[in-house]
């Protein structure tokens, strides 16, 4: 999956617009675009940052091939010159961009590029499939990992996901939302996200009987035995024959790992099961379920009392089922000119749709009494938030609604990853991402994380950057 060469996975209009650029002089012209969002998806109060790794890794490797200029060529569209820059392309732009696992809210600048506008308007589709993507999944994954309330999670999805990619981009993206393993092999060998599984309906299919079945597969994992109980009847056959094997296996000395249930009534039959297995005297075997869950079900399951120790989730995580799509968008909101900073600006009658104008930083302001987090503010680029001063907040929707901050830290959210092309930033491993985002979430507000009708946590504007915005605003309004 590493160092494949994605240049060409554009949107069209990227290279005829560069081309444009590069036939009408703009090509070295300096822009600054951000990368943002409007909406967390499920009408959520936070999402998670998640696929930094693989713009980096795409950034990484961008080049044309002969293939990719001849390709060009034969559609008759761009001038010779400018295959010719292609050709000799080497990536210059500077990006930065808010670390995996990072809580991040709509409207703040989770990734900025600076640099040549044919290349940084080259590289949109990928910043946005990638992030999109994986924020997503990451986002959806942590709800879910929430509902079950320490309870284990693992991401069962590979086989409903769009695509390969969708499975195992989408396996590391639920591993740093929260889950504890995937059935994904691929994402275990590439990115360390550990690899779980057990047995099909299949595997009881092919054997005489259900406990045939059972023993056969005790005897290759003696040590991690974990039994379908639901292909026939769970508490007729199922949970009974498993419970026959796991008392064969304690007098080999061994010890059963667990069931599986997979159809059913689960908070019912997990109840029952629970009740059989004790009474077995195997307290110690645990119970998972699996099937079609989600957030919103497993919280069900648990408040109706299931004895379900861990969670298989597959489609519904993967894919996000209840809204598949991150909608983060890429904007210009700057350009330079004689080495000033023009700041820039999206107008639109839908006013969701206007953009923050100029080059930009996020901060996130941390209250010192609680340690916890207050708002986050985007200033002007170069502007500073003193927290050994008191500092004035507002929401630039509700300029009345200001607030004075004095005990308070204040903390930029972005990081750079490349300085004139090259790589400067030292990518963290899966578990330090992993870790990183569990610290970091515990810092955002229980009611900011809820289900339903969460409470806003508000993304502010520097009276600065206001001002630019309103200025611009007059300008084009008036």
């Amino acid at each position: 999956m590493n160092n494949r060469n994605l240049t060409m996975l554009v949107d069209f209009y990227e290279i005829t617009m560069a081309n444009g650029f590069f036939e009408n002089g703009r090509a070295e012209q300096i822009a600054y675009f951000d990368m943002f969002f409007r909406k967390v998806p499920d009408n959520a109060g936070y999402a998670i940052m998640a696929g930094v790794e693989q713009v980096v890794e795409y950034l990484n490797n961008l080049k044309f091939t002969p293939e990719d200029i001849e390709y060009l060529r034969s559609k008759n569209m761009f001038c010779e010159d400018f295959l010719k820059y292609l050709e000799n392309f080497r990536f210059t732009c500077d990006v930065w961009a808010v670390p995996e696992g990072t809580p991040i809210f709509p409207n703040e600048p989770i990734i900025t590029v600076r640099g040549e506008a044919i290349q940084a308007q080259f590289i949109e589709t990928m910043i946005l499939l990638t992030i999109n993507h994986q924020s997503l999944i990451a986002t959806k994954a942590n709800r879910i990992v929430t509902a079950a309330d320490g309870r284990p999670v693992m991401e069962f999805g590979s086989r409903r996901a769009q695509g390969y990619d969708g499975a195992v981009y989408g396996a590391r993206a639920s591993y740093i939302g929260g889950c504890a393993g995937t059935a994904c092999t691929i994402s275990d060998r590439d990115f360390g996200v550990n690899a779980l599984g057990t047995m099909a309906h299949s595997w009881v299919q092919l054997f005489p009987d259900e406990l045939s079945a059972f023993r056969a597969y005790a005897k290759v994992y003696p040590d991690s035995c974990t039994l379908l109980v639901d292909t026939y009847n769970v508490l007729k056959s199922g949970v009974p024959n498993a419970i026959t094997v796991f008392k064969e296996l304690e007098k080999s000395g061994h010890k059963g790992a667990g069931i599986r249930i997979d159809s059913g009534d689960i908070a019912y039959l997990s109840k029952k099961a629970r009740k059989m297995l004790d009474n077995a005297g195997l307290d110690y075997v645990k119970i998972v379920a699996s099937n079609s869950l989600d957030e919103y079900i497993i919280r069900d399951l648990i408040s109706q009392g299931a004895k379900i120790d861990s969670f298989g989730v597959g489609e519904r995580l993967v894919t996000s089922k209840s809204e598949p799509v991150f909608g983060g968008v890429y904007k210009l909101s700057a350009v330079e000119e004689n080495g000033e900073i023009i700041p820039k600006i999206k107008l639109s009658e839908n006013t969701s749709k206007i953009t923050n104008p100029s080059y930009k930083e996020v901060w996130r302001l941390f209250d010192n009494s609680t340690g916890m987090a207050i708002a986050d503010v985007i200033t002007v680029a170069g502007e500073v938030i003193d927290d050994t001063k008191p500092y004035v907040i507002f929401n630039p929707e509700q300029t009345y609604k200001r607030k004075t901050l004095t005990n308070f830290t204040a903390k930029k959210l972005q990081v750079q990853l490349f300085k004139n092309g090259e790589c400067v930033y030292k990518l963290p491993t899966m578990p330090e991402i992993r870790q990183y985002c569990k610290e970091q979430l515990s810092l955002i507000w229980d009611e900011v994380k809820r289900f339903e009708n969460p409470h806003e946590y508000y993304v502010d504007l520097s009276q600065e950057l206001w001002d630019i915005k309103n200025n611009l605003l007059n300008k084009y309004f008036n």
